[in-house]
């Protein structure tokens, strides 16, 4: 079953319960979002979501990729598929698919978003995509002793374990919300 428009703002609502001050900075996503036009659909322009996957290993370090597209250092993660089920579930296939993770060995600190972020993706004509905007939803993750395999290597040059402070260095505050999600 493909996520729904009302599974998108459910997350979105639970994430300002533990997030209020994010509030303003998500009002125009969430002015789109009531719009109510198939937001899980890579095709739904202006905006659609994607999701994010924080994996902290050991509470020491967090596994980081180089995306391909992009040329940046951030978290695992992408666009929803038809057959995602969950927000959370389709973080995690997206860190499995992008790192070679073995998802046993994964675990979700909560089904509750640590960050929610809206930004501006240039064209892509290749894509066929105009410039649009993504609402990336990310969640926390953790493991003990994942190991990354095999990478996807059309949409990922690397991968690898960051010390927490390197991290949030390159990818900024949600780290540090990864590493404090409540269980």
């Amino acid at each position: 079953m493909t996520i729904t428009d009302s599974a998108i703002a459910d997350a979105i609502a639970a994430f300002l319960e533990s997030y209020p001050n994010d509030a303003e900075q998500l009002s125009e996503p969430l002015r789109i979002l009531a719009q109510g036009q198939g937001f899980a659909s890579r095709r739904s322009f202006p905006m659609h979501v994607t999701v994010g996957a924080l994996l902290v290993r050991d509470g020491a370090e967090i596994l980081l990729i180089e995306h391909l597209a992009y040329g940046l250092t951030l978290q695992p993660g992408g666009h929803l598929e038809p057959t995602d089920t969950s927000l959370v579930e389709a973080a995690v296939r997206e860190l499995t698919e992008e790192t070679g993770m073995d998802p046993r060995q994964v675990s979700v600190v909560s089904p509750t978003p640590v960050y929610v972020e809206y930004g501006k993706v240039p064209a892509r004509p290749e894509k066929d995509e105009p410039e649009h905007y993504h609402l990336d939803i990310g969640y926390a993750l953790t493991t003990v002793r994942g190991d990354v395999g095999c990478i996807q290597e059309s949409e990922v040059t690397g991968a690898g374990w960051y010390p927490l402070e390197a991290a949030e260095r390159l990818v900024g505050h949600r780290i540090r919300r990864a590493v404090a999600a409540p269980a």
